[in-house]
Parts: C-alpha cells; structure tokens; sequence
C-alpha cells in the first residue's frame, strides 16, 4: 500500500476522519458522534469547548486512523471545521473561553449595528463583498472585548476551528483565504489581505495570522502533537478550510454554476461563481481555490429541528415519523410551520426571529407536525434558491449532500415545495450514487453531469425518477418539434396519464398520475419520455 491522506472534519454534532490513498480510495473511517457537545448557555448563544471536544476529537481519530494505515505512511494532513468560529488563547493555546460558532450564534446584535454604523453598510459590502450579520466573527470579538474585558485580556491569538487544530498540530499561526473572507469586516476580500485599519480598530493588539490558501502547506507535525495524535514527526499539515467548502469542493462542486445544498444541523449553500458578487442579503466569499469566489447562504435550522421535534414527540424512531408524515397531504391539512427557532441566518439575518406553528387543530397528529417541518425547511429553500439563481449567475447544477440527503421521503417534499405546483422553478432530480448524493439540472437547457442513464434533452430514452410523487412538472427541450408530446409515462407501481401535446420550451403544466405511487422509498419508479 502507498502513501496515504488524512482527512479530519470537525461538524456541529460530530467528528469524522479518513484515510484515503493516491487515487481516492478511501481506506479507512473513524466517527466521534457527539451530539451534545454544543453549549447553548443563554437564548442565542452557541459554544463548544475547543480543547475538549475539538482536540480530542482530532487526536482519538488520528490515532485510530493511523493503527488502521497497515503501516503505510501519511503522506499529508488536511483538517475541515465549523466556521467561521472566534476561538481566542492564550499565549500557551490554551482556550479563554469556549469557542463562539458561526450564525447560529447571534449574540452580537449590537455590535453587528454599531460597526454596520460605523463604517458604513455600502462601504463595507463594498470591501467584505457580504454584510456584518451573525455569521461574521468581527462583531463577535468586538462583544467579548466588551463584555468579558478580562478574558480579552488574557488573550494573545485567534483562531477559526481548523486553524486551532493546524496550530496544536504544527505551530504555526495561520488561517485560509475563504475562512478570512467570513471573518467580516475584518479582510478585503479583492485585495486578499486584512484591511488593517478595520482589523486593529476591531482586534486591537491581537496579531493577525497568516494567510494562506486552503490547500497549501501551513506546517508538519510537531514532535508534541505526534505524541499525542501517532503522526509522525513532520508529516505536512495543510491550511484547511471551513466544512461547507471543503465539502463543496469534495463532490465535484468547482465550476461557475455548481451549487451545493447540505442538508445537517443547519441548511446551508454554496455556489461557485465566475466573477465576483455582492448581494445584501447572502454572503460573498473567497474560494478555496486561488482566484475563485462563492456565493453562500446557511438556514438557522434544518436536522436540528427535526431532532428537536423528534424528542418532543416522545423520542419516537426517526423512521416512523418519516411513515406517517408520508401520509399526510401536502399542506398538511392547514398546519403551517415557519422553522425559525434560532432566529434566521439568510436572507433574513433577524436573530430576533421566532418560529411559529399556526392552524394546529385537535385533528393534527405527529405526522402532521412532522410533514410541516418539512415544508416550512423547503420553502426556506425555495426562498434562497431564487436568490441564488439569477441571470447574471445562473445555478446550472445542483449537488445535494449530507446525512439527511439520504432520506428519499425529505427529498421530495423539500424539491416539492422548492420547484413544485406553485414555484417558477422546474426541478428534477434523479440519483448520483446510491444512498448519497442527488443532482438535478434544469431539463433542455443543461446536461446533467455526471452522464448517466437519466434522459438526455431530445432523445427518446426515459428519465428514471425514484420519488413516490403525485403529480410531476416537466420542462420540454428548447429543440424538440412543434408536435412534441411528454407520454409513454408509466411506473412499476401506479400508473400515470400522459399531459398531452405541449410547446417545446415551455413547462408542462402537470402530469397527472392517476393512482398514487407508493409512499415507501424507493419503491417506485417513474419513467418519462419526451418524444421528438
């Protein structure tokens, strides 16, 4: 076996490493579940413990992945994590106080006004490309300088999660371009380097680290953290990144157009644009590749709160209420559900936002509140994906990632709702790979990528469509002929009547399926053929 590489990602409920080798195989896995790592001492706030959960973390998993390596060395080492975050130590790097994590802290309200105020709302999307919100760590170091004087005191250097782990395992005090880029208003984002005045007005006597690009060398293994971790001495550590990009970058999401929807504790997206963008109501950032940038939005709630009503519920199995909210109707017979529990991240930015559960009626079960979970998730999605989309950065691809990716019942009423009877957006989707990611394109207008066995725009081979679904809208190629037809629609279970004669680029209004599909996963196929 050759030289081998080590993967670390820090998330919000758990750590995960692995071992792959040259060609992407991977080798190994190692999970650290946690889901009650995540401190929430006061309505709005949300910490973790760096030293004791996020080291130890990195040192368990490194230490397991190294006994599994069969003696093959590791060539290199790249950590990921929550971000951006405000992890402040001291002059030995030891944490002062638990890190503060990203939006979902929104403690800095104030400080968010005061700064906006200060510098000027246009000035600062105009150098930071995005708006001081909750998930910038400016204000937040501003609120501690303020209200904890004698923690900022103590403290000599900051961090985001990753570049805590590259400092405990390297020595060097250093952060990527992309994570910097979220450290609004604190980097010039077209400059690529701190904005100094904003940084040592916000930071004072805090040194700024060293930037680098995420896949650059940041160090190698200190003889310290080779004990701790079973590394060996020098072996290369990179920059690293925040999750979000990392995960990006790891399902083929790199090309202008791509776009990233990651379903976890929190929603969150990311797209990757030619040029550079500003919009008042997402964030701009720098990609993790040099001379790239992203457009990004993150939803305050997603598997957070499905666990939350999960538990409200009587801790009923996950899989039971997926059941049941299947055989709920679409609206959920009037139940209506605004999933802000945590506030709101994009395009909102109202840390003040409550969530609301309104038409409850003595007629409403579990299943009801659960299916409007979902929906009131989906429109969250619907309202940023037409955001994202525009004409000016169009969204021609569309990755799907995450534990809840997986979940075929979610999916549907999630892309139901984000492209369904009432939205402007057609959407279908089919499967990447079993069990884990879902692409869609908009059908005529753009390939699907990767080729697979899905329907080509003009050709007479159906799409395959593994969704239950009622009713479905389809897009016809801009190409097909003036007597094109969507029929030959049949199903293994159910059946479907045709829509009839259509005009090529324009949407189908609606195929009617006449005998509901099976409600179960997976176990009904759709088919679809456009004829020329």
């Amino acid at each position: 076996m050759g030289p081998l590489l080590l993967g670390i990602d820090l998330g919000t409920a758990s750590s995960k490493g692995v071992l792959v080798d040259a060609e992407g195989t991977v080798r190994a896995t190692a999970v650290r579940p946690r889901p009650q790592s995540m401190s929430m001492p006061r309505p709005g706030w949300a910490e973790v413990d760096a030293e004791q959960v996020w080291w130890r973390d990195v040192t368990s998993i490194a230490a397991e992945l190294t006994g599994k390596a069969d003696g093959a060395p590791i060539a290199a080492v790249c950590v990921s994590g929550v971000g951006p975050c405000l992890v402040l130590c001291d002059e030995d790097d030891q944490p002062v106080r638990p890190a503060i994590l990203y939006g979902i802290d929104m403690r800095a309200t104030a400080e968010i006004e005061e700064l906006t105020g200060r510098y000027g709302a246009d000035k600062v999307l105009d150098r930071c490309a995005t708006p001081i919100t909750s998930q910038a760590v400016g204000p937040k170091a501003l609120w501690v300088r303020r209200h904890e004087p004698a923690v900022w005191a103590r403290a000599r250097r900051w961090y985001n999660s990753s570049s805590y782990v590259v400092r405990r395992l390297t020595g060097e005090y250093v952060i990527d371009h992309h994570t910097a880029s979220q450290c609004v208003p604190l980097y010039d984002i077209e400059a690529r380097r701190w904005h100094q005045p904003w940084y040592d007005d916000i930071m004072g006597d805090l040194p700024a680290p060293r930037l680098a690009w995420s896949m650059e060398v940041a160090g190698t293994v200190t003889a310290a953290a080779a004990r701790e971790t079973g590394l060996a001495p020098g072996t290369p550590v990179c920059a690293g990144t925040v999750d979000a990009w990392a995960e990006a970058a790891s399902v083929g999401v790199r090309a202008p157009g791509d776009l990233m929807l990651m379903y976890g504790s929190t929603m969150f997206f990311v797209q990757v644009l030619r040029d550079l963008a500003r919009h008042p109501q997402l964030w701009n950032t720098a990609g993790i590749f040099p001379d790239s940038y992203c457009l990004a939005a993150g939803m305050a709630t997603s598997g957070s709160l499905t666990d939350w009503v999960r538990q409200l519920v009587g801790d009923v199995p996950f899989e039971t209420l997926v059941e049941e909210a299947a055989q709920v109707p679409a609206g959920c017979d009037g139940l209506l559900l605004l999933p802000y529990f945590a506030g709101e991240r994009t395009p909102i930015f109202d840390p003040d936002a409550r969530g609301v559960i309104a038409g409850l009626t003595l007629r409403h079960g579990r299943g009801h509140l659960f299916r409007a979970v979902y929906e009131g998730i989906a429109f969250g999605i619907r309202q940023i994906l037409g955001l994202l989309d525009t004409e000016a950065n169009p969204v021609r691809r569309l990755v799907a990632v995450g534990g809840r990716a997986v979940d075929s019942d979610r999916q549907r009423r999630h892309w139901t709702a984000a492209g369904g009877p009432t939205g402007d957006h057609r959407r279908e989707l089919r499967r990447r790979a079993p069990g884990r990611d879902r692409v869609w394109s908009r059908p005529g207008r753009h390939r699907l990528d990767p080729p697979g066995p899905a329907h080509r725009a003009g050709s007479r081979r159906p799409r395959h469509v593994r969704h239950p679904v009622r009713a479905l809208h389809v897009a016809v190629p801009e190409h097909a002929g003036p007597g094109a037809r969507v029929g030959a629609v049949a199903t293994r279970r159910g059946r479907a009547d045709t829509a009839g004669r259509v005009t090529p680029g324009r949407l189908v209004t609606r195929v009617r399926i006449s005998r509901p599909l099976t409600s179960r996963p997976h176990a009904g196929n759709l088919l679809l053929t456009v004829d020329r």
